[in-house]
């Protein structure tokens, strides 16, 4: 990630004046900072440079409020692709606003971004800690998704009517340009709204966030298709297990999964390009020598390969073509046009992976998140996402959140320590 002109300051709505009623806690200042860089190489650069340290704003409790905590309504939208652990985020967030400041009134908003348009007809679920209490152990969201962007104006008309001052909005990229729409509306208006975003993205590849819920739960279930793929590969001559993982733009799941056990002999990312002669030759070699191979691909790597495509998804996001199926069917046509028998299963648990409850240690981090979410929202803050950074809770602005994805860097620890497990070429050309 390129750290020239980092700016972290966090939008505010107004100064705080009320006292918060949160009891037994440590409350945050919001001159608390976390710095970005770690290494004290490079923070000691820009100290030579005569700079400040780029520093991410820590989250937290604050001891004086923006919002009176009786006199607003609260909303939650959940928008996207599933992922485990959203319905902790809004259990998280529900019981936050109910307990630590005595919110009453909590829409949950169906249907993504469609909820927040009044004349598409669906009635918020209104939460209580009583209709949140169990669903931390289902799967999927209870508020319902979708995807694609509405007028903002239309939903900041509806938040208004319904008078929302903070709304919190779960999901990935698209849904925190979204939040970032919604928040210019408001502010354009001159209405008091705080807009929080909390990242979802099972590809874990949102800027300035280390890490983000579900990926671990990801990652656990993504092991067990790779030790299915194994077992069958061992268990036939010649025998390939090929697994297709999630990962648009980003191979962290395909990556993280082939490091679990050294089982994984070929890890594909959209990062990292290869061609079909590449493979096929290492894939040959290694058949001749070893009798079997386990392969992985995330879902965005190898496009170039395939038929090019004009088409978007409602999130404005251009259709992959299924490189799972694609490479099934390359590698099973290069080795019966060399007549060299092989024994080949395909295996694609997205969507098992997705529909999964969260683990117990995602668990913690929705709970983090989603309280962290809740007293960023009562100081009037806005514009911005809760994130994760170095093992902190951290305030980052939307606009630096979706500036780019988060990537896989080539030539980092990363991609270096999966080639040293897999054994395959760093170049497959």
């Amino acid at each position: 990630m390129n750290d020239n002109n980092l700016d972290f300051t966090i939008e505010r709505l107004g100064p705080c004046r009320i006292p918060s009623p949160m009891e037994g806690g440590r409350f945050k200042g919001d001159d608390e900072r976390l710095l970005y860089h770690s290494s004290p190489v490079e923070v000691s650069r820009y100290i030579k440079a005569g700079q400040e340290p780029p520093a991410l704003e820590l989250a937290g409790p604050r001891e004086r409020l923006f919002f009176d905590p009786s006199a607003i309504a609260c909303g939650i939208v959940t928008c996207g692709g599933l992922c485990p652990g959203i319905n902790d985020v809004v259990r998280a967030v529900t019981l936050s606003l109910h307990h630590h400041y005595g919110v009453r009134r909590i829409h949950g908003f169906r249907y993504g971004y469609e909820g927040l348009v009044k004349r598409l007809g669906h009635t918020p679920l209104e939460l209580t800690p009583e209709v949140v209490s169990q669903i931390g152990e289902l799967g999927g969201t209870i508020l319902a998704s979708s995807r694609g962007p509405q007028d903002p104006a239309e939903m900041v008309d509806y938040l208004a009517e319904l008078g929302v001052g903070i709304l919190f909005t779960v999901g990935g990229d698209g849904t925190l340009k979204g939040a970032g729409a919604i928040a210019a509306e408001a502010r354009r208006r001159g209405l008091p709204l705080s807009v929080i975003g909390i990242p979802k993205t099972i590809d874990n590849d949102i800027s300035f966030v280390q890490k983000t819920f579900g990926f671990e739960t990801a990652v656990a279930e993504a092991q067990r298709a790779i030790y299915a793929a194994h077992t069958e590969a061992i268990g036939a001559r010649n025998g390939i297990g090929l697994v297709k993982l999630m990962g648009r733009d980003s191979g962290f799941i395909a990556a993280f999964a082939s490091l679990v056990d050294s089982q994984v002999n070929y890890c594909l990312i959209p990062e990292v390009p290869f061609t079909l002669d590449g493979l096929f030759k290492s894939l040959d070699e290694r058949l001749t020598h070893r009798g079997h191979a386990v392969v992985v691909v995330a879902e965005g790597a190898g496009q170039e390969l395939l038929s090019a495509t004009a088409e978007r998804d409602a999130s404005g996001n251009i259709k992959l073509g299924d490189i799972g199926t694609f490479l099934r069917d390359a590698i099973k046509g290069h080795f019966a046009r060399a007549s060299k028998e092989v024994n080949l299963k395909y295996i694609d648990p997205s969507y098992i992976i997705r529909s999964l409850p969260a683990n117990p240690h995602d668990s913690v981090l929705c709970l983090l998140l989603g309280q962290n979410a809740v007293h960023a929202g009562m100081v009037g803050c806005t514009n911005m996402v809760v994130g994760f950074w170095n093992h902190q809770i951290t305030h980052v602005p939307i606009p630096l959140a979706t500036r780019q994805r988060k990537k896989i860097d080539p030539d980092g620890w990363l991609w270096s320590s999966v080639l040293a497990s897999t054994g395959q070429p760093r170049e497959m050309h």
